[in-house]
């Protein structure tokens, strides 16, 4: 398998503790800044639109198989959770675009950490239109 770095996160956020639990819970601006290999893909890509944002969590602890969430006051799986920290901190987060700059996308709502590397972005499917979902 062979995942490639698309892009690279600017965030507010130094380490993962001072990440918010999720992005919705937090109104901070962080800017993901497309590398220019991959510049030709924003084709479409508008303001005001929600976007699905899969990024690595470089900084998780890839040990941990266990987490007690918010609260559960319990321990489950990392499987049953959204912990940044599982065996692949493959993350995702559901981002609202507030304009593009050439390949910088200025977003709120992103719950990652700086400096974490982007390996995918895609509409979010509520924003779809009927004739957009078949692409």
């Amino acid at each position: 398998m062979e995942v490639k770095q698309i892009g690279i996160i600017h965030s507010p956020f130094p380490q993962p503790k001072d990440c918010p639990r999720q992005g919705i819970f937090s109104p901070a601006a962080s800017v993901i800044e497309i590398l220019p290999a991959y510049g030709d893909a924003l084709l479409g890509v508008e303001a005001g639109r929600n976007y699905l944002v899969l990024y690595e969590a470089h900084l998780a602890d890839r040990t941990l198989l266990q987490t007690v969430p918010p609260g559960l006051g319990r321990p489950c799986g990392v499987f049953a959770s959204r912990s940044p920290h599982r065996p692949n901190p493959i993350n995702i987060c559901i981002v609202k675009l507030d304009r593009r700059e050439g390949n910088k996308l200025h977003v709120t709502g992103l719950d990652a950490a700086d400096q974490s590397s982007l390996i995918d972005i895609k509409p979010y499917a509520r924003d779809l239109t009927p004739g957009e979902a078949e692409n």
